[in-house]
């Protein structure tokens, strides 16, 4: 089967790989019909060192083809979402709804990657989640974003403890940052402040429900948040880039008591922590890996029930061949999210 690799900074292919096959007997095998090119992705395609080509890939819809002999929920020709990880549903973590913390779970695309023909998905039963519509419906681009995006901007909006009346502020016009704007307005946020600086996405994220953007950064964009919420900062701020600058703007747009809020994957070994400016003002600093398993079915209604259309973050639609394209278009930022059509 073809699969999307990267052997080195940039140079991203499809090449042949072996096919997946039924490891142990709670395991099963998709064929993808869907999956996407991730902001965190990238993260990986500007670095990658190792010896060995990386699969790449953490998002799928795909129809079951195989099952080990313990799956009993999905299967054989059953359409499948494939959030980003896998669990066992049942240890104290995931009966918790922590999912990311299964004691024996994991992330699938160490070594199956989503952007390919087919994917090996472990704990199928608990980690794969059947979908109420055929696999030519025109939602399934919104339900894709359940793999990842929209389950990772509704955990920052619900670790940053937005509710009915909040003020928020959204650090990236990425797609996580989008549907952070969407899911803080989805529990009821009054006030969303979104920075960011490219016009088509923050237009998108004003109709996701951001009431105000701030273009500028660093001092400038901090010193607009504050101006917008009577020099007070918000009382949440999603932070959803992973770099240094925009943590520090973070700390600089939250209001005193506050809660900031981080799921862009840090990109940085050091950060401010225990520091005056945060211990002082009484600063939270909440957030991490969010656990998309345990929101897929909550979020999933809001799609179904057409509430909201996350699926609008995806600018492009390319084949699996035109993947290196697609890659650099996101890199160079003329593409928000590449939806891949194996």
């Amino acid at each position: 089967m073809r699969a999307t690799l990267l052997y080195s900074p940039l140079d991203i292919r499809v090449a042949d790989v072996p096919e997946p096959v039924i490891e142990h007997p709670s395991d099963a095998v998709i064929r993808v019909i869907l999956t996407c090119i991730c902001g965190g992705d990238l993260h990986s395609y500007r670095s990658w060192a190792q010896p060995q080509p990386k699969r790449m890939g953490h998002e799928a819809i795909g129809i079951v083809e195989r099952t080990g002999s313990a799956v009993m929920r999905v299967k054989e020709g059953d359409l499948v979402l494939a959030p980003f990880t896998y669990q066992d549903g049942n240890c104290v973590f995931c009966r918790a709804g922590k999912t990311t913390s299964c004691v024996h779970g994991g992330y699938w695309s160490k070594f199956d990657g989503g952007q390919g023909e087919a994917v090996r998905i472990p704990l199928a039963d608990t980690s794969l989640f059947k979908l109420p519509v055929d696999a030519e419906s025109g939602l399934l681009p919104s339900l894709l974003t359940l793999a990842d995006v929209y389950g990772t901007g509704f955990h920052a909006a619900l670790r940053g403890g937005v509710t009915t009346g909040s003020t928020v502020t959204v650090i990236g016009d990425g797609a996580v940052g989008l549907l952070a704007v969407l899911s803080a307005k989805l529990l009821g946020a009054e006030q969303i402040i979104l920075m960011g600086r490219h016009r088509a996405r923050t237009d998108l994220g004003r109709a996701f429900g951001a009431t105000d953007v701030v273009t500028e950064r660093g001092d400038d964009g901090i010193a607009q948040v504050r101006e917008l919420t009577g020099g007070l900062g918000t009382g949440i701020v999603l932070e959803a880039v992973g770099h240094m600058p925009a943590y520090a703007q973070a700390i600089g747009a939250v209001r005193s008591d506050g809660t900031i809020a981080r799921v862009g994957v840090p990109q940085y070994e050091q950060a401010p922590v225990g520091n005056a400016s945060l211990f002082d003002r009484n600063i939270t600093l909440t957030g991490g890996v969010a656990h998309v398993a345990s929101y897929v079915e909550r979020l999933m209604l809001t799609i179904l029930e057409g509430t909201v259309n996350p699926g609008l973050v995806f600018d492009s639609t390319i084949t699996l061949d035109e993947i290196a394209n697609g890659y650099r278009a996101m890199d160079s930022r003329s593409a928000l999210k590449v939806l891949v059509r194996p």
